[in-house]
């Protein structure tokens, strides 16, 4: 529910008040994200989200933006010491550049071999997760846990620079709790220990996704680094991209959870940054047929898993038109492409004929997304 009000907010607000580059920002952001020896040539980068990222969603999200860095879901460094084949989520289309692998653990030398398998799969960084805030990852010592054990993960990414040749990075959070708030002597350590780029994500562990991230950290923590702080943290649209990067500083914008349903995103704000234009928003039958593509690649990548894994994806897609909370009630029993397809085809068959009004405001408030 908190999503949907942010995303109709955001978007009423670009309505009235049309968003523009101060030339401060825009000289800024004109060169490309240096990240080590890494150039990249777009500011705003894809989050990594479990379940969500990949590589059938990175292909979506890269039509829109073809320079942006994309990250995969994470990936258990214990799980790898243990596996003889690596699994799906760490694999690497050889022509989606930039990547990056996203890794997770408290074990320094797990972390470490697994960054080197990575990198042999094709990743141009590696990424430690220090901030995710779910329970079966911080009990057992991973995620934003590690704001709590900064010697450890200082330990963690110093072994996992010798360990490989590409640049590392940290995704962290702005501390565990109200009482224990850390973002700026984290990051200094992340610094130090060899991290060539951190993304801090404006909320605590104990917020989880509640309330506002408070970008006012990222401004501390950018004060006081030298090398690149992305900001992530209620990205939903250019508008809030834009506040964000006045306010902050920072170096460039992760987008996270306003592209579930909407992988249009990261390229809208990417073209926003390079040019001071707005790109035409897609319309409802955009959105759905971009649906439809997501459950053919899925079910042409995954099979029957793939299936399952659409339903959320596709009731994500049905939103902002009339009808379309029956819609999502039915797409996420679907049991087959073919079903699937068919609910799709027949709700923009009747958007063209019918023409398409936008979903009651009341309606859309109690929408779990």
């Amino acid at each position: 529910m908190d999503r949907m009000v942010k995303f109709i907010r955001d978007r009423i607000m670009a309505a009235l008040s049309p968003t523009a580059l101060s030339p401060e920002l825009q000289a800024r952001l004109s060169t490309p994200l240096q990240i080590g020896n890494l150039e990249v040539k777009s500011r705003v980068l894809q989050s990594p989200l479990s379940g969500v990222t990949d590589l059938v969603f990175r292909r979506l999200v890269r039509r829109y933006a073809p320079e942006s860095m994309m990250y995969t879901e994470m990936v258990n460094a214990t799980g790898l010491h243990y596996v003889k084949q690596l699994p799906k989520l760490m694999e690497i289309d050889p022509n989606e550049r930039p990547i990056s692998i996203q890794l997770f653990d408290c074990r320094p030398d797990f972390l470490a071999e697994a960054a080197q398998m990575a990198v042999e799969e094709g990743a141009d960084t590696v990424d430690i997760n220090m901030g995710c805030p779910v329970n079966k990852i911080t009990k057992n010592g991973g995620g934003s846990s590690l704001l709590r054990q900064p010697e450890i993960a200082e330990e963690i990414v110093r072994s996992v620079v010798q360990a490989v040749k590409v640049p590392v990075t940290v995704k962290t959070r702005i501390g565990w709790s109200d009482k224990e708030i850390n973002a700026v002597e984290f990051a200094q350590r992340m610094q130090d220990a060899g991290a060539q780029m951190l993304t801090l994500h404006g909320r605590t562990r104990s917020q989880g996704y509640n309330g506002s991230a408070r970008w006012e950290w990222i401004t501390r923590v950018k004060e006081v680094l030298s090398i690149p702080v992305i900001a992530n943290g209620d990205i939903f649209s250019v508008d809030a991209a834009v506040r964000c990067l006045e306010m902050t500083g920072a170096d460039g914008v992760m987008c996270s959870r306003g592209t579930l349903g909407y992988p249009f995103l990261v390229g809208e704000v990417d073209y926003f940054l390079k040019t001071g234009l707005r790109r035409q928003p897609p319309t409802p039958i955009e959105r759905l047929e971009c649906a439809r593509d997501h459950l053919q690649m899925l079910w042409a990548y995954k099979g029957d898993r793939g299936i399952r894994q659409a339903r959320k994806h596709m009731t994500w897609y049905a939103k902002g038109f009339m009808g379309a909370a029956d819609l999502r009630g039915k797409l996420a029993l679907v049991e087959t492409q073919e079903q699937g397809e068919e609910l799709i085809n027949r709700a923009i068959a009747h958007l063209a004929q019918q023409g398409w009004q936008t979903e009651d405001a009341s309606e859309l408030q109690l929408v779990e997304v």
